[in-house]
């Protein structure tokens, strides 16, 4: 059907996505420097041209770029944390990656790109529910770098006459997540070890979670619609859930009860309340997320209880 690059196609959400736009007959280029992602993540390795290559080496973008129809951009360094004590390399992976990306797809003819954006960090503290129309107002490198690559797509868009869709992630959860540093790794490792969980504040920041295969679904609705210039669009289940509600579903799913939860000091750069509206998506793309929250953390459960198996 179509010829398509996925940067970062061996992280989390490239290799969950990767199969889906096989099964749907594209053919498939990967370019990930494996930094993060692994080949193993995959779920058949020789199905894949695979690139060994940094997003910010041009060049090699540049030549896996060609005869491409679209590319969609994932590859990013997406801890706020991180962008917190090293905003230095976040602005070298995220901004810079961003328009080394986007000037390839220029330079090969490549017409489409999809960018993976962020719903929280880029609005910083609005009043949720966060929507197209929030005045983004970063409080982290991380979101800042997101919207630095938001202004790039736009740009590139207009003035090169291309199809640019910026799809605004919410909190992303499900299978090939053990690598990951976030809230729903952390907790369930934490159960797996008979550790505390810890959670950063008093627990009652909120957050916006979508199961990783509603999202993919998603994805590949924005490039099938193919929208003429820049679009941004909320890829989100549009439920508040606070950080302590995600850890008791935490240990519901895990089966476990009474399991200590300590409380730790909040961290800087991490926004109080987030979650979105996704209606535009809806309208637009017809995005709709079909996974409960506490469905998806039971599959990203017994995911990791199968890796915790054969370790």
């Amino acid at each position: 059907m179509a010829n398509i690059l996925v940067t970062g196609g061996c992280g989390f959400i490239g290799a969950n996505l990767v199969p889906m736009l096989r099964n749907k007959g594209h053919d498939i280029t990967i370019l990930d420097n494996f930094s993060r992602g692994s080949r193993d993540y995959l779920d058949d390795h020789t199905a894949y041209a695979i690139v060994d290559a940094d997003i910010r080496d041009e060049d090699a973008v540049l030549k896996a770029a060609q005869g491409q129809d679209a590319i969609i951009h994932l590859a990013a360094y997406g801890s706020v944390v991180e962008s917190v004590d090293a905003p230095e390399e976040n602005f070298s992976v995220n901004a810079v990656g961003t328009f080394k990306v986007l000037n390839a797809a220029r330079s090969a003819g490549v017409d489409q790109v999809i960018f993976s954006s962020t719903g929280g960090a880029l609005i910083g503290n609005a009043t949720p529910p966060v929507n197209e129309q929030s005045v983004p107002r970063p409080i982290s490198p991380y979101g800042a770098s997101k919207l630095a690559g938001e202004g790039y797509c736009c740009a590139f868009a207009n003035a090169y006459d291309m199809s640019i869709t910026a799809l605004r992630f919410a909190n992303v959860v499900g299978p090939i997540s053990w690598h990951k540093k976030g809230a729903v790794t952390a907790f369930f490792k934490a159960i797996m070890n008979n550790e505390p969980i810890k959670i950063y504040g008093d627990g009652a920041a909120t957050r916006d979670f979508l199961y990783v295969e509603d999202l993919c679904r998603g994805i590949i609705a924005g490039l099938e619609a193919k929208k003429p210039k820049f679009n941004a669009y909320h890829l989100a289940s549009g439920r508040e859930v606070t950080i302590k509600e995600l850890a008791d579903i935490a240990c519901q799913v895990a089966s476990v009860n009474n399991h200590p939860i300590y409380f730790n000091t909040k961290r800087k750069g991490e926004v109080e309340r987030n979650f979105a509206n996704y209606d535009l998506a809806h309208n637009v793309l017809g995005f709709q997320p079909f996974f409960k929250l506490e469905d998806g953390m039971d599959l990203t459960w017994k995911w990791f209880l199968k890796q915790n198996d054969s370790v």
